[in-house]
């Protein structure tokens, strides 16, 4: 945990060395909480290792601007899907009308 100069809250950073070199990320993430001194396992590109990430599910694997991505789209793809199925073409309208079942034999 660090301090934050300006607000005087605490702060969850991962702290990793690689190396001579040290590195550390913020790993404050909507409903995860750190304890101070908590272990955690960070993962990260060797050319790139300032772009690190604490190795979870929540929050590696699913992000939450993925999650309102997905969320959106589906909403999106779902409007389209009820607009194309309340309005049918003249020809597909017809079609469903003229529908007679055909009669089958009770062992086919």
């Amino acid at each position: 945990m660090v301090q934050d100069s300006t607000s005087g809250k605490s702060i969850p950073r991962a702290f990793y060395s690689i190396g001579i070199h040290e590195y550390n990320i913020d790993v404050q993430y909507p409903l995860i909480t750190y304890l101070p001194g908590q272990k955690v396992t960070v993962v990260f590109e060797t050319a790139h290792p300032s772009k690190a990430k604490v190795y979870r599910f929540w929050g590696y694997w699913i992000l939450w601007e993925e999650l309102i991505g997905s969320v959106v789209a589906l909403i999106a793809l779902f409007q389209v899907a009820v607009s194309i199925t309340n309005n049918p073409s003249a020809g597909s309208l017809k079609e469903q009308l003229a529908y007679e079942p055909e009669k089958k034999t009770k062992y086919d």
